[in-house]
């Protein structure tokens, strides 16, 4: 399909579904042709909203509707794994939102399958698409700041969020970790890979999900990330990087990077921020190029996204729940 429009359905109609397809529609090579909530009602709504033709009550619909070139799978994480299998068996390629599944055995399933099917497969771990992260990592990789010692990374959110709340509900795979901690492992293993030990202490809520948790993680090179993540206080969201020869800072909302900072023994600091095009807070854009960039070459993963490292991250998350001692319905312990 090299040089086509790619034509979207996006699956599930939350907030992050929103946010995607208002970005979404906005891309010349792009066309959202089809919705699906499971209920018709929510999909007409949504379809009405952004001007989508057709809304389907149901997922399987979407999955068999062969004028859709690519899924946006926005359900819970605790759904992702039925909905974007279910994708990927009807011949489907798949953008699937993070964290990328409940663990690494259910995501290692839907690689396995993409793989079999011959489909394309992308975790939207947006944050890689950004081009100051890739900025950022080029540097890093260039050895700016010589070999790097330790990272720093925190998201948290100041509730507070009912027991009602998805994010308290065991049963959508509820807690800090996989909604928020995702961004700074994804982090740091993308400048420094799968750690080889992981540590971490977590407080737990009376639904047993982590309402925060600290993760320790290190590397054979000795290597050291501080990470944290939090349903109980809002957090700077800042991000560093320190090396053997310098450091850079990302000050806030390192996840949506527009701005950041190197600092070099014996240079003065040097600011990048992004650019107009690039546009302050609209990284999910990024990550739909990238896939449209993917679907167009023929190629089945992305190289900013490469599905070694989702499951890479996932065992981590694993080892972190094994950890602090969170397992959701219908797992069994340890992971």
């Amino acid at each position: 399909m090299a040089g086509e429009r790619v034509r979207w359905g996006v699956l599930a109609t939350g907030g992050i579904a929103g946010a995607f397809t208002a970005e979404l529609i906005d891309l010349p090579d792009a066309e959202v042709v089809a919705v699906a909530s499971r209920t018709e009602e929510s999909a007409k709504a949504f379809a009405e909203r952004f001007g989508i033709p057709r809304a389907y009550g149901d997922w399987e619909s979407l999955a068999a509707d062969e004028d859709v070139d690519v899924v946006y799978v926005a359900t819970p994480h605790s759904a992702h794994r039925a909905a974007a299998g279910l994708c990927l068996d009807a011949g489907r390629n798949v953008l699937c939102e993070k964290a990328f599944t409940l663990n690494a055995r259910e995501a290692k399933e839907l690689v396995d399958l993409a793989k079999e099917r011959g489909s394309f497969l992308m975790e939207a771990m947006w944050m890689y698409c950004n081009p100051l992260i890739r900025r950022l990592k080029a540097l890093v990789d260039e050895g700016a700041i010589g070999e790097v010692r330790t990272v720093q990374a925190d998201f948290g959110l100041s509730g507070p969020f009912p027991p009602t709340h998805r994010l308290r509900d065991p049963a959508q795979g509820g807690g800090a970790l996989l909604d928020l901690g995702v961004y700074p492992v994804s982090f740091a293993q993308l400048l420094l890979g799968e750690p080889s030990e992981v540590m971490a202490r977590a407080v737990l809520s009376d639904e047993s999900v982590d309402l925060q948790t600290g993760m320790v993680l290190s590397w054979e090179s000795g290597a050291l990330a501080s990470l944290h993540c939090s349903l109980v206080g809002g957090t700077g969201t800042s991000a560093s990087v320190t090396g053997s020869e310098g450091r850079i800072d990302i000050p806030s909302g390192f996840f949506y990077a527009d701005r950041f900072v190197l600092h070099r023994d014996g240079r003065d600091p040097q600011e990048f921020t992004a650019s107009a095009a690039d546009g302050t807070h609209a990284g999910l854009k990024h990550e739909a190029i990238e896939v449209m960039r993917c679907l167009n070459a023929g190629e089945t993963e992305s190289p900013l996204v490469p599905l070694d490292g989702t499951l890479a991250v996932m065992r981590t998350l694993d080892a972190v729940r094994n950890r602090v001692g969170v397992t959701y319905p219908g797992e069994v312990a340890p992971l």
